[in-house]
């Protein structure tokens, strides 16, 4: 059994800035996943090649989001949201951790809580009305457990909110070293 962890120490609001503000940091090797506005479940997918790619649920279910979650969805401090940690895995190796969040008061109707093992992007990319804000980016490591070795690290996060039939949705993805490992990226 894989202990479960946080990766590295966590302050409380991780520093998101806009991904073009850290362009001059980030390789274009990192620039290539972290800037893509496309489906990360389908370019990681391509990058693994034959190898299977799986959807890990870690977490599922109402909860209270981060401060920062909160801040960027608009929601009131101390207000329960629904809550989903994966992993995604080529060759059973997570390459990205991932949580999403959403107002429960907007779920109605979305039925999320039945994708269990099946990639959220999947489902967002397949909506017409789909709406993705700005992204941000991060060296800040993911605020929440899962388990991985203890020598996985995060090499960037991104996130930025998807509209959706009235649904906000907050979707936060962290690279980890293991995928820049696999694919041979830089560490920046």
């Amino acid at each position: 059994m894989v202990p479960r962890h946080f990766i590295g120490s966590v302050p409380d609001l991780p520093c998101w800035r806009p991904v073009k503000a850290l362009r001059p940091s980030m390789s274009a090797a990192w620039w290539q996943w972290v800037a893509s506005t496309d489906s990360l479940t389908a370019r990681i997918m391509a990058a693994g090649g034959e190898r299977p790619f799986r959807v890990q649920l870690l977490r599922q279910g109402v909860g209270l989001p981060q401060p920062h979650e909160a801040q960027a969805l608009g929601l009131a401090a101390r207000r329960y949201a629904w809550l989903r940690e994966v992993a995604l895995c080529v060759d059973e190796t997570p390459w990205v951790v991932a949580r999403s969040v959403a107002p429960l008061e907007a779920l109605r109707g979305q039925r999320l809580e039945r994708l269990g093992e099946r990639s959220l992007g999947s489902w967002l990319f397949s909506q017409p009305d789909l709406v993705r804000g700005p992204l941000y980016a991060t060296r800040h490591a993911p605020g929440f457990v899962y388990p991985c070795d203890k020598r996985v690290s995060s090499q960037w996060g991104r996130r930025s909110v998807f509209q959706h039939a009235g649904l906000s949705l907050l979707v936060q993805e962290y690279f980890l070293s293991t995928m820049a490992d696999d694919l041979a990226l830089p560490s920046r």
